[in-house]
């Protein structure tokens, strides 16, 4: 059997190299530089300390607006999915928030509660809320009622049966929301700080198309990125493993 690390790799080093022959074919470095000239950018950055303090406030927003919305994601979706009647009346403002484009909801909570951090977070945990609650919700449909009717026989208090019996069976299905909802949410805070903050990855990138500086946009994005991947990589998908092999034991 193959091993995953090596295709993961063999596949990254596929991508640079179309990058490079890509590069090669512009034959201009205004429109796409090669990945050997942005080591120079990459470590003036680097070593200013302005790449590692831009970086840190994305990332700062993303893990405040990520547990926000897994939070309040996975209450409403427990919540729509157990009760049918709760359902009935939340299920349109989910369909409404899910077809409410990200820009217009950024927009708006800048416009109703200012250019501030609040703003910015409100405005990326609003956009990822219905996602988690979809997801969740489907998860808490389809909840074994066997179990539940033994944790009623047994006559355990709501918080037991919610740790113990329903969460381990919604644990895929939050694993499956959180795997993409970090992936969008990271997304969404840099347009956030594109349109209206004054640090982070986004900001820069701003500051930079206008500049026309195609070099420093990649060097910012691709460092972010790297970190996402990372995140990915050595703590999303070896959780989700792991609250999947119940499935496969």
């Amino acid at each position: 059997m193959t091993d995953p690390r090596a295709v993961t790799a063999i596949s990254l080093v596929g991508l640079l190299a179309l990058w490079v022959v890509a590069a090669a074919l512009t034959a201009d470095p205004q429109i796409l530089p090669a990945p050997g000239a942005l080591l120079g950018p990459f470590w003036a950055e680097l070593t200013s300390g302005e790449l590692l303090y831009h970086l840190s406030q994305t990332l700062i927003r993303v893990i405040w607006a990520f547990v926000l919305a897994m939070a309040l994601g996975v209450a409403l979706g427990i919540a729509m999915g157990r009760s049918e009647r709760l359902n009935r009346w939340l299920d349109p403002w989910l369909v409404v928030f899910l077809n409410l484009p990200a820009l217009v909801l950024i927009v708006l909570c800048y416009l109703w509660i200012g250019l501030n951090e609040t703003a910015a977070i409100v405005a990326v945990t609003l956009n990822k809320v219905p996602n988690v609650t979809t997801v969740v919700r489907e998860g808490a449909r389809a909840l074994d009622p066997g179990l539940d009717a033994m944790a009623r026989v047994y006559r355990m208090p709501w918080t037991t049966r919610l740790m113990h019996v329903t969460l381990p069976q919604l644990a895929p299905f939050i694993a499956g929301a959180a795997r993409s909802g970090i992936a969008v949410i990271w997304k969404i805070v840099l347009v956030v700080e594109f349109l209206g903050r004054s640090s982070g990855v986004g900001f820069k990138i701003h500051m930079f198309f206008q500049l026309f500086d195609v070099g420093m946009v990649l060097v910012y994005a691709l460092s972010f990125i790297a970190v996402m991947l990372v995140i990915e990589w050595a703590i999303l998908q070896p959780w989700e493993r792991r609250v999947r092999r119940w499935r496969t034991a």
